[in-house]
């Protein structure tokens, strides 16, 4: 094996641990803290009730839900990256989280929780993300650019709904709204279903990873080198945004995670996307978890959106990802 790619396969292992070390935190911190015997014990069921409890009912699966939900994001941002040809672009670029949003609002502001606030987002998600798809089709006409565009469009159509039923909407749901807008794992549906979507989209993604190495190259390039183009980005766009739907329906919104990880992961050296994608579910799904134990211990017993943390967290990162591109170029 080249000295390459022996080093890529190590970057990959050290991106595994990451997550696990996440999680030995995210299971041990908290308002009872536990030492990582504790947890040991306490996911073999040899520790006391309370431990128990705690993780397997409490920290156990938001814990997973956080995971699930930046591998989700980080995948379709390093899908979207590719298929716009954008470096800027991000998950939520094509207004899918917009649509989901203004669904999840609706129930909130009618007093709908749990299956129906999801079924609802999950909706929204897909009419944003047929909208999107079906104006970017119209008369034939396909291209990246005019995908961008329609999607930044509707995103600000979303965006004035959002402000208007923020506005309209009575005082006692507003606290509920803005934490699912700033996205918010408090109140996340169990993570098996996003879970097996984030592997579902991995598996699908793994046989366009030669596809999608051409392709960021150019799209005259990939169609010289026998790339159907067309078909590959009409498949790039739907499977990014079924895992942003997933991602937003599980989570809320939560910005900067599918912008900054595929930067940070290519950085470290993984640009060849069969190992880029899992690459960046890893990162993803453990700087996630990361912020989420942060929100739920840095004002504790008070709990934060997680995703101001990942805002905090993200804003000044991608301003160094910035400057260091900047003085290698």
């Amino acid at each position: 094996m080249p000295p390459e790619d022996r080093r890529a396969l190590g970057l990959l292992l050290l991106l595994g641990l990451l997550p696990l070390l996440s999680l030995m935190l995210a299971l041990g911190l908290g308002s009872v803290a536990l030492t990582p015997g504790e947890v040991f014990a306490a996911l073999f069921g040899r520790s006391s009730p309370l431990a128990i409890s705690l993780v397997w009912e409490l920290r156990l699966p938001r814990a997973l839900s956080a995971f699930a939900t930046g591998a989700l994001l980080s995948v379709a941002g390093t899908l979207m990256q590719v298929l716009v040809r954008n470096p800027l672009a991000d998950p939520y670029v094509l207004g899918i989280s917009g649509g989901a949003a203004v669904a999840a609002l609706l129930a909130l502001l009618a007093g709908l929780g749990g299956v129906w606030l999801t079924g609802s987002a999950f909706g929204g998600a897909l009419l944003a993300m047929l909208l999107v798809f079906g104006l970017a089709h119209r008369n034939g006409d396909w291209s990246p650019t005019r995908l961008l565009l329609t999607g930044v469009v509707l995103a600000s159509g979303w965006g004035a709904l959002i402000g208007f039923l923020l506005v309209v909407s009575p005082a006692q749901r507003l606290h509920g709204m803005l934490f699912w807008l700033m996205g918010d794992l408090a109140y996340a549906g169990p993570p098996l279903p996003a879970l097996l979507v984030m592997v579902l989209g991995l598996l699908l993604c793994w046989p366009l990873a030669r596809d999608l190495n051409l392709l960021q190259r150019g799209e005259l390039q990939a169609g010289a080198l026998g790339v159907d183009t067309r078909r590959l980005q009409r498949r790039l766009y739907l499977l990014a945004s079924l895992l942003t739907a997933t991602a937003v329906v599980q989570a809320g919104s939560i910005g900067f995670v599918g912008l900054v990880v595929p930067h940070l992961v290519r950085l470290l050296g993984l640009t060849d996307h069969r190992l880029l994608l899992p690459g960046a579910a890893l990162a993803g799904g453990g700087l996630l978890l990361l912020a989420d134990t942060l929100a739920r211990t840095l004002l504790a017993p008070q709990q934060l959106p997680v995703g101001i943390i990942t805002a905090l967290l993200g804003i000044p990162l991608f301003l160094h990802l910035l400057q260091r591109g900047a003085r290698t170029t």
